[in-house]
C-alpha cells in the first residue's frame, strides 16, 4: 500500500533571506530534508507539501525547492490571492509547474465572506480550466463554502482539516465536531472532496485517539471514500502529538479495512491530484 500524506508543511528558520511574515505553531524549522527523515522514519511514501501561508503567505519558493530536491516524495499546494487583479496569470503559472498539483485559498485569512464575491469566484472558474483543485481552509466559512461549490460545479474543491476549527495546543475544544451536520452536508455536491487531517488533534483521548472514530466515520460514509483523504497536517499539530501517532492511528484502527485504509491513505488522494508516480 502506498501511504501519501493530504498535508505538511516544510519551511526554514526565519532570517533575512526569506523572513517569516508571521510564526506558525510548531518547531523553529522543519526543513524538507527533516520532513523527509520523518516520512522514512514511520513509513510515509509520499505528502502533498502545502507551503505554510502563515509564515510565507503566497511566496511558495522554499516549497519549490523542496521539490527540487525531493521530486519524488513531494507534491505541491500554493496559496493565492483572490484580491490579487493577476491571480489567474498566478494559476496559470503554477498550473505549468512541476511538481504543482493544486492551489489553496484561506477562505477565513482576509478572504471575502461574500459567495458571490467576483476575486473568489475568479480563482474557482479559473482554476478549474487548468484541472486543479483548490484546497479551502474553511472553518467557520462552511456555509460560503458550500454556495461557492454550488456556484462552481466543475472546480474540484477539497476542504481542509475536515472543514472544522482545531487547535494548536491541547486540549480539544469540549464540542470539538460541533459543526459536523454542516460538515456532512457538504457531501450532498459532488465536486466537493475532504481531508480528514489534523483528525486526532481534536481527540480528547490518548493514542490511538479511539474518540474520533464515531464523526470520522460518518464523514467516511457521507463522502464516500472516493472524496476522503488522510492527512496529519504535520507540523501544526506537534504540541498535540507526535508525527508516528498521527500515522499509526489510522494504521492500527479496527474501524478500516486494509482496502479502505489503502484508498484513504493513498488512493483517493492520487486520483484527486493526479499523482501518478
Amino acid at each position: 500500500m502506498v501511504t501519501i500524506d493530504a498535508q505538511v508543511h516544510a519551511y526554514e528558520r526565519d532570517y533575512p533571506g526569506r523572513p517569516w511574515t508571521a510564526a506558525l505553531a510548531g518547531p523553529s524549522e522543519a526543513t524538507g530534508d527533516q520532513m523527509v527523515a520523518a516520512m522514512d522514519d514511520v513509513g510515509v511514501d509520499g505528502s502533498l507539501l502545502v507551503s505554510p501561508f502563515t509564515m510565507y503567505e503566497y511566496d511558495a519558493s522554499y516549497a519549490l525547492e523542496v521539490f527540487a530536491k525531493h521530486p519524488t516524495r513531494f507534491r505541491l499546494i500554493k496559496p493565492v490571492d483572490p484580491s490579487d487583479p493577476a491571480v489567474a496569470d498566478t494559476i496559470a503559472d503554477w498550473a505549468g509547474t512541476e511538481g504543482a498539483v493544486a492551489i489553496r485559498v484561506m477562505l477565513n485569512r482576509y478572504a471575502s465572506e461574500d459567495p458571490m464575491d467576483g476575486g473568489l469566484n475568479h480563482v474557482l472558474a479559473t482554476a478549474a480550466e487548468h484541472s486543479l483543485p483548490v484546497n479551502l481552509l474553511s472553518w467557520g466559512r462552511l456555509e460560503q463554502t458550500r454556495e461557492l461549490a454550488v456556484r462552481n460545479p466543475n472546480t474540484a474543491l477539497v476542504i481542509d482539516h475536515l472543514g472544522l476549527q482545531q487547535p494548536f495546543e491541547p486540549p480539544a475544544p469540549p464540542d470539538a465536531f460541533g459543526e459536523l451536520p454542516e460538515v456532512l452536508a457538504l457531501a450532498e455536491l459532488p465536486n466537493v472532496n475532504i481531508k480528514i487531517s489534523g483528525a486526532c488533534t481534536l481527540s480528547h483521548e490518548s493514542f490511538p485517539y479511539n474518540d474520533i472514530w464515531e464523526p470520522v466515520t460518518k464523514i467516511i460514509e457521507a463522502f464516500g471514500l472516493e472524496r476522503c483523504m488522510w492527512g496529519t497536517d504535520w507540523t501544526r499539530a506537534v504540541a498535540l502529538l507526535t508525527f508516528r501517532e498521527a500515522v499509526e492511528a489510522f494504521r492500527v484502527t479496527d474501524r478500516l479495512s486494509d482496502g479502505d485504509r489503502a484508498a484513504l491513505m493513498g488512493g483517493t488522494l492520487q486520483t484527486v491530484y493526479g499523482w501518478k508516480d
